[in-house]
């Protein structure tokens, strides 16, 4: 299987590969002129390119017209999780990169056990782990890692971003499996762009009964995921990965 590059410098049948990937593939590597490799530009487009030359730190190509990412489900999700504590955060966002989530954004609430402590620092590092893990898994785009928000009631204000906003919360609520159904059958044909879906879970202390109630307020439905009480760094998961089943996207 060819290997597979993100760059943005894409035009005209050409293209060019810059800095620590392309001194992989050249050093690395150890790859040839006229060898073959998966260019993708980030926005779900892949293009089969032929190296037709090295610099020095650079590699350029030639190019066949792009296609769209097989990889890259029909739905965008963005991930609110509740910030956890130790290392699980970069668990979740590389695993649930691999399920195909979109965006990540941490964020603080009144029951989180962890507290806000070099954040930039620490984001750089989960946006290297995202794009990490989409290289990895063969994703179409970079998925990225937003600064935490410092209380929920910011997250809360960001929900009309969204077509269908759905917070897991353990006190159960409705079907998630109906949710989405309806959501996808109300999207009009003519939508300009994949449904957007914003999904919520807490950290290890999960939510207070007024975060729960003004989540609802805000325009959230309230969802559960079923008897068990799931562990802060298990839920994300699960949540993605019956969003993606129900919506076809692992099929």
């Amino acid at each position: 299987m060819p290997h597979r590059y993100f760059t943005t410098e894409v035009s005209n049948g050409t293209a060019i590969l810059r800095g620590k990937d392309a001194h992989h593939l050249s050093r690395v590597m150890r790859a040839k002129l006229g060898e073959t490799v998966i260019l993708c530009d980030g926005k779900a487009v892949e293009y089969t390119a032929v190296i037709t030359g090295f610099g020095e730190d650079t590699v350029e190509f030639s190019i066949e017209e792009g296609y769209p990412s097989m990889a890259e489900p029909d739905i965008d999700v963005t991930l609110y999780a509740g910030y956890p504590k130790q290392d699980k955060l970069e668990d979740i966002i590389r695993h649930g990169v691999e399920l195909g989530c979109t965006t990540f954004v941490p964020f603080f609430s009144r029951y989180c056990v962890a507290a806000p402590k070099k954040e930039e620092q620490k984001n750089a590092r989960y946006n290297k782990i995202a794009v990490e893990a989409a290289k990895q898994c063969g994703r179409g785009i970079l998925p990225t890692v937003q600064l935490p928000r410092k209380h929920f009631k910011a997250v809360c204000s960001e929900f009309d971003q969204y077509d269908l906003v759905l917070f897991f919360y353990e006190c159960g609520g409705e079907s998630l499996r109906s949710l989405l159904a309806q959501a996808q059958a109300v999207l009009p044909a003519d939508h300009p762009e994949r449904l957007k879906l914003a999904v919520i879970t807490g950290s290890e202390g999960g939510f207070a009964p007024e975060e729960a109630e003004a989540a609802a307020q805000a325009g959230a439905k309230t969802v559960g995921l079923g008897p068990r009480i799931l562990r802060c760094e298990t839920a994300p998961l699960a949540v993605l990965a019956a969003v993606m089943t129900l919506t076809g996207n692992l099929e």
